[in-house]
């Protein structure tokens, strides 16, 4: 009994010390729900949420869309009525699931098991999954577990590594895949002028749609010293690059940045900046401002 209960904590989590080093091993099996449901617009994916819960009364969820080739036993027929059993096999671990669809909607259980190769090799590579995060006490197989359903790979880490960006850990590998940060936009961005963003500026650049390009017009039209920031609030107030360039046939090219979004802010167009200069031409943008909220008169 004693070697039998021995045997089984054993199996269920150990660590390997070796002199001068150490590695952790993974070896606690993750367990939870998995709801599940399919559109007609989207015939190539399903929307897969699963759900961990915590001893203590804490879960986790993690939910996106995946394509049917990602899961072994799955097709979109089956995903419509009827027991299922499919499994997403990556890098980082295995998720197997078992459960039952009605009409497109599907529930069930899953059980995930980490890879303890995919562990080391991200470890080799200055990537450790063992360490705390700087952004919560998130345990090894919870990471593990995260790095599957992203598909966190040692070629993507690899890739990002040889971009020459800085330091990096397995949050922001997660960020680069979540929001789509790859070595190439790295180096777009960098070519434009900016080649000290961080990983937190390379996420606003994605979430606020801040690309070369967009960069590109912005200077074109002669605002060439706005910054990072600027540019974020230019996209946060929606100045686009046809608003800078009605700006600049009125004549305003030397406007800064907070300039520019106050403009929005109080919805100063260029003809109200028209209207206004007909009878002040030197009217300036703090004038302008306060004519339009009411505290100046024309």
């Amino acid at each position: 009994m004693l070697k039998s209960l021995a045997f089984r904590l054993f199996n269920f989590a150990f660590i390997i010390f070796v002199f001068g080093s150490y590695v952790i091993v993974a070896q606690s099996v993750i367990t939870g729900e998995w709801t599940a449901s399919t559109k007609e617009e989207k015939p190539d994916k399903i929307q897969l949420n699963f759900e961990i819960r915590r001893e203590g009364g804490g879960k986790n969820q993690h939910g996106s869309g995946f394509a049917y080739s990602d899961l072994r036993g799955l097709t979109r027929e089956q995903a419509q009525n009827g027991k299922v059993s499919f499994s997403m096999a990556r890098e980082a671990g295995t998720i197997d699931c078992e459960g039952t669809f009605v009409n497109g909607r599907g529930s069930g259980t899953f059980r995930f098991t980490p890879n303890n190769a995919f562990v080391e090799a991200m470890r080799s590579r200055g990537f450790d999954f063992a360490k705390s995060s700087k952004h919560g006490s998130a345990d090894l197989e919870s990471k593990l577990f995260t790095a599957t359903t992203l598909n966190l790979t040692t070629a993507f880490a690899d890739d990002l590594k040889s971009a020459n960006f800085g330091p990096l850990d397995i949050d922001d590998l997660f960020k680069a895949l979540i929001f789509k940060i790859t070595p190439q936009f790295m180096s777009e961005m960098k070519a434009t002028g900016f080649p000290n963003l961080g990983m937190e500026e390379l996420v606003k650049a994605r979430i606020f749609k801040i690309d070369a390009d967009y960069v590109r017009q912005v200077r074109e039209m002669g605002f060439a010293n706005t910054d990072f920031e600027g540019l974020v609030k230019f996209r946060i107030f929606k100045v686009t690059p046809e608003f800078l360039n009605e700006l600049k046939a009125e004549g305003l090219s030397n406007l800064s940045s907070e300039d520019i979004v106050k403009f929005r802010i109080f919805k100063i167009d260029p003809q109200f900046i028209r209207e206004a200069r007909a009878s002040e031409p030197n009217i300036t943008v703090e004038e302008l401002v306060q004519m339009k909220i009411g505290v100046r008169r024309r």
